[in-house]
């Protein structure tokens, strides 16, 4: 029966109700904030009693949304049903609701699908893009891809936005359809140019990583800020990332802070983290690091990984807030806990030096164990150097060479010089001079000092390659010129001897003087000489006697027979035949036959201590024993 209140007469008299206050239907002013005068909603009410459904529907929508009447959730559910009854397809929607959200009536899924199936089934568009969700999600129903993505596609040839969006997402999953990722690419831009925003920051994906698409930062960014515009968080935090690191725009850390703050204020926690890194670096903003602290504790305590290492960093290094390595000890736990590699490498290193903890090389050993099988490098060597040393477990050169290996093959400039050790010395493997070699030069070619000396000592002595003096002296220049020790050594006797390059005694004292300065034993000796015979220097005893003697008091044999003899002769010093044969003494127990003979002799005259022909003999027959002439007779 067609009544004063159908669809067409409704929509005939309607004018800006909200705008004017006046009567949906009969347009006369009133003062309530209300569509419907009461006039008129008690026509409606008479014409629902007699059954026109589109009353009934108008009815339902008054008692749901307190329109002209008080709010009845229930008489509410009974309109709509009633309505519904009679084929009303709005009224069958907004059934689906009720029974869907428990609005007027209990929860009831299946109820909810099969009134939905009905108005969809009637062409409600509404209804046809729900029924898709409801068979994606097995709601009400059982579970159906197939026909989720036939009612999806049904509402998305109607130009139903959320239609488009899921069918994107149907094809980009092979959800009930083939997978097509140029499809689910067309459906998200039909959609973003209908202003759906999820689209929108789909869509940006799908131009940042290339898929359904040729690859198109500046089209990324476009739509990631479009999106941003509209208020979407994550792509609020995505056009930061795009300013900070200049993707598809200008770099302008700024406007980089500004869209992070604005993702921070809706709690977005990759934001807060992205901008406690601003706060830390200054970037965008001036440096802060309380700030910077209070967001990394703030991410943190929502679990967010990198910002619980941001946080133990902060504690360890009391930035931003006061130094606690116990909270330090903390928060590289938590966050070794949930798998985090850096944490278990840094928690490693807490247990080993005892910070923020008592030390334990048991639990050391195990967090760089857990780090090296997930291949972070500077666990890998930190685990090598833990079997080598038998710290929190048994010794295990095989193991330790293991973990140096891999390493050094991931680029570890230690690992490599540690790897090339093995192989020269054949410790946890066969000893390889070749392998040695290869392992000393491509870490002496990334700086790593000791392997450039070790890579000269392989060029000196034809270790793993042909013997080549020049690249001896060559490589012995480059680690001395860093302050490695031994190689200033060396380079002194590559200049005083000639070796390699042409004899320069001016340099072989320069680099004898360094290296003596730097606690090197033989240089010391090697500069007394230089000061003994005036050398490309000024002859100076008692420089000569000084060196003699550091050397000599750091246990040097040579050096302790020769400040013997500055002693016996007062060369450099004063004549003292008590300290000449305290030297001779100690040289001639560490076996220096000179001073055996030396030594013998001060007995059998009673030089410097009481003459003693019982010790003399003894020592001149070591000195015999040792093929020394004089002592012979």
């Amino acid at each position: 029966m067609e009544t004063v209140f159908n669809k067409l007469n409704i929509s005939d008299k309607y004018t800006d109700t909200i705008g004017t206050k006046n009567c949906s239907y009969c347009n006369i002013p009133f003062t309530d904030e209300e569509l419907w005068c009461k006039e008129c909603i008690n026509s409606l009410e008479k014409l629902a009693e007699n059954g026109d459904k589109e009353a009934m529907f108008n009815l339902a929508n008054c008692y749901k949304n307190e329109k002209g009447m008080e709010k009845n959730l229930e008489k509410a559910f009974n309109c709509y049903q009633k309505a519904a009854e009679k084929n009303h397809v709005d009224a069958m929607f907004g059934l689906v609701a009720c029974y869907r959200k428990g609005v007027g009536t209990e929860k009831n899924f299946e109820k909810a699908f099969h009134w939905c199936q009905k108005a969809a089934e009637r062409d409600h568009i509404d209804a046809i893009y729900r029924l898709a969700a409801f068979y994606r999600n097995g709601i009400g129903t059982e579970k159906n891809l197939e026909k989720a993505f036939h009612w999806c596609q049904k509402a998305a040839e109607k130009n139903h936005i959320d239609a488009m969006f899921g069918l994107a997402i149907c094809y980009e999953n092979g959800e009930g359809i083939g997978k097509n990722l140029e499809k689910a690419f067309n459906c998200y831009q039909k959609a973003a140019i209908k202003d759906h925003i999820d689209a929108m920051f789909s869509l940006a994906n799908h131009y940042y990583i290339g898929v359904g698409t040729e690859k198109n930062f500046e089209k990324a960014f476009n739509w990631c800020q479009k999106a941003a515009e509209k208020d979407h968080i994550d792509a609020i935090y995505c056009l930061a990332a795009f300013y900070r690191n200049g993707i598809g725009t200008e770099k302008n850390l700024e406007k980089a802070f500004h869209w992070f703050q604005k993702a921070a204020e809706k709690n977005h926690i990759n934001a807060i983290f992205g901008l406690a890194i601003c706060y830390e670096n200054g970037e965008g903003t001036g440096k802060n690091l309380e700030k910077a602290f209070d967001c990394y504790q703030k991410a943190a305590e929502n679990d967010h990984i990198d910002a619980m290492i941001g946080l133990a960093v902060c504690y360890g290094n009391g930035e931003g807030t006061e130094k606690n390595l116990e909270k330090a000890y903390h928060w590289y736990q938590k966050a070794a806990e949930k798998d985090y590699i850096d944490a278990m490498y840094g928690l490693a290193t807490f247990y080993r030096n005892g910070v923020g903890t008592e030390k334990n090389f048991e639990k050391a050993f195990h967090w760089f164990q857990k780090a090296a099988e997930k291949d972070h490098i500077d666990a890998i060597f930190s685990l090598a150097n833990h079997y080598y040393n038998g710290e929190g477990t048994e010794k295990n050169l095989e193991k330790a060479f293991h973990w140096y290996q891999k390493a050094a093959k991931k680029d570890h400039i230690v690992a490599m010089y540690s790897l090339a050790a093995f192989y020269r010395n054949g410790v946890g493997t066969e000893k390889n001079l070749e392998k040695a070699f290869y392992w000393f030069q491509k870490a002496a070619e990334k700086n790593h000092i000791n392997a450039m000396f070790g890579l000269a000592m392989c060029y000196e002595n034809g270790e793993g390659t042909e013997k080549n003096l020049e690249k001896t002296f060559q490589w012995c220049q480059k680690a001395a010129e860093k302050d490695h020790i031994n190689a200033m050594f060396s380079l002194a006797n590559h200049y005083y001897n000639g070796v390699g390059i042409e004899k320069n005694l001016e340099k072989a004292f320069y680099w004898f003087q360094k290296a003596a300065e730097n606690d090197h034993i033989d240089a010391m000796i090697g500069l007394a000489a230089c000061y003994g015979n005036g050398e490309e220097t000024e002859k100076n005893f008692e420089k000569a006697f000084h060196w003699c003697q550091k050397a000599a008091e750091k246990d040097h044999i040579i050096a302790m027979y020769c400040l013997a003899i500055f002693y016996r002769n007062g060369v450099g010093t004063e004549k003292n035949l008590e300290k000449a044969f305290h030297w001779f003494q100690k040289a001639a127990e560490k076996d220096h036959i000179d001073a055996i003979y030396s030594l013998a002799t001060f007995y059998r005259n009673g030089v410097g201590t009481e003459k003693n022909l019982e010790k003399a003999f003894h020592w001149y027959q070591k000195a015999a024993e040792k093929d020394y002439i004089d002592a012979m007779y």
